[in-house]
């Protein structure tokens, strides 16, 4: 019986798009109580900050006002932590079918893990905040592991945790080169769900015959199971 391994952000649930929300209404409130900057410009910092020191960092805010003002700003930076997670958190939600998706597994009696690039905490959080966690055996992520995706060792902890081979293992993510190509390095095969592949990539797939399937989006993984 296989076994299924799921990527977290973007996969199960569109998190880059409520991030974007979350974001442009987090720089609008601080703009309004007193940064003295306008709120395009402050959004152009704050991208270049997150490009940076990387999305999982947690004191964006902080480097803003200090680049903006000269200084840490506690109330702004309290205030932007604040919107940022109230905004995201209201609009989060899984991808349409996600749950449906994860309740056919379970019924079948396959074990379910996550495999996510990110902080433990986070992730965790999301996936109780959605009330998926019930459904996942097992939660790695690379702040844990010390590896990131596509890094194979990932992808192996993933599997002794699980007890599973990986001529066993699916692993279904939206990112061809971090979830499908290290899970393939891995030994295990993969499903590419929201998004789209380039040229080369289907070549590829097409001329190594790897052990792919591309679907358009989560909804649709119960079909080629």
């Amino acid at each position: 019986m296989k076994q299924y391994f799921f990527d977290i952000d973007d996969t199960l649930l569109d998190t880059s798009s409520f991030a974007e929300t979350a974001r442009h209404a987090a720089i609008n409130n601080i703009v309004e109580n007193g940064l003295p900057i306008d709120e395009e410009e402050a959004y152009d910092i704050f991208k270049e900050i997150i490009a940076e020191k990387g999305s999982n960092y947690g004191k964006h805010f902080n480097v803003l006002t200090k680049r903006v003002i000269g200084a840490e700003d506690p109330y702004l930076i309290a205030l932007g932590m604040t919107t940022y997670h109230n905004v995201k958190f209201s609009l989060l939600q899984p991808f349409p079918r996600t749950i449906a998706i994860l309740i056919y597994l379970k019924q079948k009696g396959y074990k379910i893990g996550a495999i996510s690039n990110g902080i433990t905490i986070k992730q965790w959080e999301k996936l109780i905040r959605l009330n998926l966690h019930p459904f996942f055996d097992i939660v790695i992520t690379s702040e844990e592991v010390g590896y990131e995706k596509p890094h194979p060792q990932i992808f192996i902890e993933a599997l002794k945790r699980i007890h599973c081979s990986p001529d066993k293992s699916v692993m279904v993510g939206n990112k061809y080169e971090t979830d499908i190509e290290g899970a393939l390095n891995a030994g295990m095969s993969g499903i590419l769900v929201n998004s789209e592949l380039t040229y080369e990539q289907e070549q590829r797939i097409e001329n190594e015959k790897l052990d792919v399937i591309v679907l358009n989006n989560i909804s649709d993984v119960d079909t080629v199971l």
